[in-house]
């Protein structure tokens, strides 16, 4: 896994040895990836799923 433009405290932390995305991150990245993860921002409100639903469209059931 490349850490190549990310920061350390801003984009993520490390703790017992894993990485752990921060919230900042993952709205910079913009999309729910389903794997949850803690500091997700969509995990109550669900968005696009990278790869299979256009940008835009809300995931849900």
């Amino acid at each position: 896994m490349g850490f190549e433009g990310l920061r350390e405290g801003e984009d993520f932390y490390w703790e017992e040895g894993r990485v752990v995305f921060t919230e900042a991150f993952h709205r910079r990245r913009g999309y729910c990836c389903r794997s949850g993860c803690r500091h997700c921002p969509w995990r109550e409100d669900p968005v696009p799923v990278h790869g299979d639903r256009p940008t835009g469209e809300r995931a849900g059931p």
